[in-house]
């Protein structure tokens, strides 16, 4: 069975495998610094608007939202605090979406990845709404679809 700090290693790796430089974003995540890494690689990423998200859960609160995104999505989310949610979906997702809610960043995309273990809500900076919890576990992206319609239903006075 791998220890925790062989799964950390491994999710570091599969966060980086995009980078032609992973080395960069492990020194930037040593200084508690987001990353900028393209979502070309091992996932893409679906930016969902924070009041949506925010409408989907019925709630701003963090640790609400967070338990929302988990059980809805079971996949990793990012906040970036003041606009956006990213949740990481399978590369190609880019291709086939079609919700008008949101846009998928795929193909030549970049994201600011914060570091594996930036769970804590901070009012400026990245962190992981959503922690990966194991290298290649994405979100559904119909599951994404779903909250967004969801939280669309709520803004609209339609959802029950």
């Amino acid at each position: 069975m791998p220890t925790p700090t062989a799964i950390e290693a491994a999710i570091a790796r599969w966060l980086t495998s995009s980078s032609p430089h992973p080395a960069v974003a492990h020194h930037a995540w040593q200084d508690g610094r987001p990353v900028m890494l393209r979502t070309d690689g091992p996932y893409e990423a679906v930016r969902m608007p924070r009041s949506l998200v925010h409408l989907a859960a019925e709630s701003s609160a963090p640790d609400v939202v967070s338990d929302v995104l988990a059980e809805a999505l079971k996949g990793p989310v990012i906040c970036a605090p003041g606009r956006w949610y990213y949740a990481l979906v399978p590369p190609g997702t880019c291709e086939t979406w079609q919700s008008v809610e949101a846009v998928v960043c795929g193909r030549g995309g970049w994201l600011g990845i914060p570091r594996p273990d930036c769970t804590a809500p901070t009012p400026v900076t990245p962190y992981w709404a959503v922690p990966v919890e194991q290298a290649g576990k994405l979100c559904a992206p119909d599951a994404v679809a779903e909250l967004l319609r969801v939280g669309r239903d709520r803004l609209e006075g339609t959802a029950p």
